[in-house]
């Protein structure tokens, strides 16, 4: 960035400089800058001066945002030359050169601008950029130097990360050492320039990080920029000239910055909220194990999600199948059939779509062919492994080849706009059976249209009287009020919520911006969203790979349309478009309540008080859903998790994608299909597939002993033989040494006798037999009264473990995950 020479400047010179001694935003040849001074921008948004970071005793010059109150240095000087005292001073020099001295007047840095000024003067603008330009020059933006393009950790708006291939010039962010030492650390990022040009993160010498090279859309590994985003615009140029990625703000009321973190090595972008006076991360790269560079060797696909998640790309086989592990998984795929280059008719391509483009090292591109042309020129090199079009705008046009093995290859989704994703054809025998393969589509379409239409005959003739038989059996579970399963379409009617369009959804989650999630729950993720009107939501997302179907999405929406209390979450709306089903919900901001007991820094914001009244706000939401609701409804899933926090912790029962109506005068019923969550079922219902109210009675005492003591049911107690927390629990009752149970950090918040009495209403809740578990109109009751409790009988301790005597399916699970079982009966 500089160049650092120990120069002594003449002593006679100094007298022709003045420190300046107000806040301006430029310095001319007359002037200086000094410790005691800083410029400012115009519009006062960046400052620049000499500043100290973290614990350093060191000085540097930089450059902040000046319109904030934390201090953010986005700029740095002198990263590899830091002044050790108070002496430095900024200046432009008799040869109109912008330097810095320090002790003894040498030069600590210095900006090496290619021509001399004549008039020079250094300003600050409100871009954030420092530029040395000639005073009276008519192009304002004829810089003779720009800090722009000389970054450090920080990546600006307006500011290039790229080439100038006209001077060589590169622009590439270097992360800080470590936040009291921003000398460049190992972490960097910048454009790698060969035939297709791509960004490329680096941890030293080695790649880290591959974005993919430029589609003429997005960037072919990010398909993210594909979403419209009410922060910023990007471009990406490439001509003779230049090869830079650049973007603007769209408000200039948002501040936003990327960096690279050398303590994370990721790369992150900010935002500034002004409300909160923070900087809240937007998103950050690589976001997960399949963006390491070439996890999965060359012809490998790295699918999350699949196990394990390198796979070989159609075609290909592990290279090393028998010890196919994470230590094998570099070693890559290898042809099932290998290639022969004497025949061509024996050579074919197939089409893949959804993948990043492989490594570009080596590749070459002719921005003036078409597909077709690719193809032949790629057919005719026997070398050539693979094509696609360099460009997917209109159609699609260019020509990109690849050569040799094709490496660091991953599975990419564009969220439903897999239109505008890269298609890449790979080198194939033309014998090999290839899922994409477009030829043999075409060749076998005849054959297919004459089973489909043979199989839906037959099948018709079998399914006449199948759908005679359940719409029969339809009829008479909705008489009987058991179920609600009736057509989505049907019944959107009886909602009595409003429906959401997608289109809505994706603005008001910045399109499931991984920055606006939440979480994620036994059936999909959940987002934070902001309507065009300001209000926040939390769109549930149900994912296409759930075991919660239509069924269960109905179920829900139906349910919660009709559930109104204060301990219930309240349901905003629902979405259902192509194979996307949403739920919108109210935002808890607090989260859920498994974050706060589970940890233990967030632990201590909950004293004994607080968690006191999440208990009776849970018990009484049961008691409004179990008996004072105009139907009768069982949760099956009450956990931590599914308790959600509002603004004033208190707590709302949310997640009834699992629950169940009973009608009339029900009170329980059997199940082949067991759903829930191991460690809070109650054993009738695990074991049996029985459920009642007092399946939810047993889940709550569960909670009650969390909340208690701030550990998990499972998991948590292997001492003294006990399996899990109710053991555990019971022993110290048993030993009347209840209190060692509660959360170390209620210490001094703790009402003996009201925690007390809460553990032995957990006790009750926790009985073996369902018949002796109090209801919850009785538990709230106890909870807020003083009279004397019965003595509880012998506990469930179910915890998992089941009887194989029938042929069942079985699952385990941590406490956290839900389950969905099928049982044979």
């Amino acid at each position: 960035m500089g160049i650092f020479a120990f120069v002594l400047l003449s002593s006679s010179l100094l007298p022709f400089f003045f420190v300046l001694s107000y806040a301006a935003d430029s310095i001319k040849k007359s002037e200086s800058l000094s410790e005691s001074i800083t410029l400012v921008s115009k519009h006062e948004s960046y400052a620049l001066g000499f500043f100290r970071p973290g614990n350093s005793s060191n000085r540097y010059l930089g450059i902040w945002y000046n319109n904030i109150p934390v201090r953010t240095v986005v700029w740095v000087a002198n990263r590899l030359n830091p002044i050790n005292d108070s002496s430095g001073m900024l200046m432009v020099n008799s040869s109109g050169s912008l330097v810095l001295l320090s002790q003894n007047r040498t030069v600590a840095w210095s900006a090496n601008s290619t021509k001399q000024a004549l008039n020079p003067i250094v300003q600050l603008l409100d871009s954030g950029n420092l530029v040395l330009r000639e005073e009276n020059e008519e192009d304002p933006e004829n810089y003779l130097w720009q800090s722009f393009d000389y970054p450090s950790d920080t990546w600006l708006p307006g500011m290039k990360l790229g080439w100038d291939l006209r001077t060589g010039l590169e622009r590439r962010l270097t992360a800080w050492k470590s936040p009291d030492d921003p000398s460049p650390g190992e972490l960097s990022v910048g454009i790698e320039l060969h035939n297709y040009p791509e960004i490329v993160m680096n941890k030293g010498t080695e790649k880290f990080f591959r974005i993919g090279p430029w589609n003429g859309l997005s960037l072919s590994g990010l398909p993210d920029l594909l979403k419209e985003n009410p922060v910023y615009t990007y471009d990406f140029v490439i001509n003779s000239d230049e090869v830079y990625f650049i973007y603007n703000l769209i408000k200039n009321s948002v501040i936003s910055r990327a960096l690279l973190n050398e303590t994370s090595s990721l790369y992150e972008r900010y935002i500034w909220v002004s409300e909160d006076k923070k900087w809240s991360l937007y998103f950050s790269m690589p976001k997960d194990k399949c963006e390491g560079y070439n996890l999965c060797g060359p012809y490998g696909n790295c699918i999350i999600g699949d196990s394990p998640i390198c796979q070989c790309v159609e075609g290909f086989k592990h290279k090393s199948p028998d010890t196919w592990n994470p230590d094998e998984w570099s070693k890559g795929c290898v042809r099932i059939t290998q290639l022969s280059c004497k025949d061509k008719d024996k050579i074919g391509f197939a089409k893949f779509v959804g993948l990043k483009m492989p490594d570009t090292t080596y590749s070459w591109v002719n921005g003036s062919m078409n597909l077709n042309e690719c193809r032949v020129k790629c057919l005719n090199n026997c070398s050539c492994t693979a094509y696609a079009n360099s460009n997917i705008t209109d159609g699609g046009s260019g020509c990109a080849m690849w050569f040799g093995d094709l490496i660091d290859i991953r599975q990419v989704t564009a969220n439903g706009r897999d239109a505008y994703m890269q298609n890449v054809y790979i080198r194939m025998p033309a014998s090999e059976e290839v899922n994409h393969k477009e030829e043999k589509d075409k060749q076998k379409m005849k054959v297919i249209v004459i089973v489909v239409v043979a199989i839906a005959v037959v099948f018709g003739v079998l399914l006449i009287p199948y759908c005679i038989s359940k719409r029969a059996n339809f009829r008479e579970k909705m008489e009987n009020n058991v179920m609600i399963d009736q057509n989505i379409e049907g019944q959107s009617e009886d909602m009595e919520v409003p429906f959401f369009t997608l289109a809505t959804i994706v603005i008001a989650t910045n399109n499931f911006s991984s920055y606006n999630k939440l979480g994620e729950g036994g059936f999909g993720l959940v987002y934070k969203g902001t309507l065009i009107d300001g209000k926040e939501i939390a769109v549930k997302r149900l994912s296409r790979k759930s075991g919660q179907g239509l069924s269960e999405f109905k179920n829900e929406v139906i349910l919660i349309a009709k559930l109104q209390h204060r301990n219930l979450v309240r349901l905003l709306g629902y979405c259902i478009e192509g194979d996307e089903k949403m739920l919108i919900y109210e935002y808890m901001p607090n989260g859920s309540l498994d974050s706060f007991i589970f940890d233990e820094t967030k632990a201590k914001v909950l004293g004994w008080s607080m968690r006191f009244n999440i208990i009776c706000g849970i018990a009484r939401g049961l008691l409004y859903l179990h008996e004072d609701s105009r139907l009768r409804i069982i949760h099956r899933d009450l956990k931590a998790s599914n308790i959600l926090l509002d603004s004033k912790m208190n707590p709302k029962i949310s997640d009834f994608g699992m629950a169940r109506i009973f009608g009339g005068d029900q009170i329980e019923g059997n199940t082949n299909r067991v759903v829930g969550t191991y460690g809070y079922m109650a054993p009738e219902y695990a074991i049996d597939g029985l459920f009642s109210v007092k399946s939810d009675v047993f889940s709550f005492g569960i909670l009650l002993l969390e909340i208690i003591s701030g550990k998990k049911n499972r998991g948590s107690f292997h001492l003294d033989n006990t399996q899990n927390l109710v053991g555990h629990a019971w022993k110290l009752w048993q030993e009347d040494r209840p209190l060692e149970l509660i959360d170390t950090c209620l210490k001094g918040s703790v009402i003996q006798s009201e925690i007390l009495r809460c553990l032995h209403i957990s006790f009750l809740c926790l009985q073996q037999h369902h018949n002796d578990r109090p209801n919850m109109s009785c538990v709230v009751m106890m909870l807020h009264g003083e009279s004397s409790l019965p003595k509880p009988k012998e506990l469930g301790f179910f915890v998992g473990k089941k009887s194989t005597s029938s042929s069942e399916n079985q699952s385990s699970s941590t406490n956290e995950i839900t389950i969905t079982m099928l049982e044979a009966r």
